[in-house]
């Protein structure tokens, strides 16, 4: 794990000394990690590449790299979520497509759409299940908009919450690793992810969807390194990672 390179700026006037450290960054590890047998990539933004026996992503969003993916799962058909582009580098002929109608239909080839609580099994051991995702107080995503997703490969469970607030359904939830927004205005903000946190209670938190300005998505600022202040003795670790 990478640690804050501290830099030591050093003025010395008539045998004086003075140091001065610049701002707390926050403490990134790689752009990726390794639980068990699956290996989470963050693509930035909301996007995420999912490795275990198959690769999935989930909203790939102006990636620079191609491939052949086995599932793509697009939360909603915003065009930070569902992006044609990304989606057409990854797809295959056999790739799986899983999203809401207004999304995959611009699409063709393997497409499906599931119903909240709906689960799709594959061989290997891997389960797509839809879950809720919504804004409780803004019209942003309304209810049935948009999902979240549960992604179990073998014996783990990765959850992306999609955009969303801290909703009741939530309460349902078991995942071994969970990916939240915490950018606030669209989703849920960090305070709220914490609570999500405690509430599901996975191994480790991801932070996602905040400090997007380099995808063009501005109004989503915020300190991931307050996740980690606020689950601080929960036993859940906060991975902050780069992309």
């Amino acid at each position: 794990m990478k640690g804050i390179l501290l830099i030591l700026g050093i003025t010395f006037v008539v045998f004086v000394s003075a140091c001065v450290s610049p701002p707390t960054q926050p403490t990134k590890t790689d752009s990726s990690f390794t639980y068990k047998n699956v290996a989470i990539k963050w693509l930035g933004h909301a996007g995420f590449e999912i490795s275990g026996p198959e690769k999935i992503y989930v909203d790939p969003f102006k990636i620079n790299k191609s491939g052949t993916a086995d599932f793509i799962l697009l939360t909603h058909e915003h065009f930070d979520h569902c992006d044609p582009e990304s989606v057409r580098k990854l797809q295959g002929k056999n790739t799986e497509i899983f999203g809401t109608l207004n999304c995959v239909k611009q699409f063709t080839g393997r497409i499906n759409t599931l119903r909240p609580g709906e689960e799709a099994r594959y061989p290997d051991g891997i389960t797509i299940t839809s879950v809720s995702a919504y804004n409780l107080n803004s019209s942003y995503h309304p209810k049935n908009f948009g999902r979240g997703f549960l992604v179990t490969v073998g014996n783990v469970t990765v959850y992306h919450a999609g955009d969303t607030d801290f909703i009741p359904e939530m309460e349902n939830i078991t995942a071994d690793i969970a990916l939240l927004p915490i950018g606030g205005l669209y989703t849920m903000d960090v305070e709220e992810a914490a609570a999500v946190a405690r509430t599901i209670k996975p191994k480790i938190v991801v932070p996602m969807h905040y400090n997007s300005d380099a995808f063009g998505i501005t109004n989503i600022s915020a300190d991931p390194e307050k996740l980690k202040e606020l689950l601080n003795g929960t036993g859940i670790e906060v991975k902050i990672l780069k992309y």
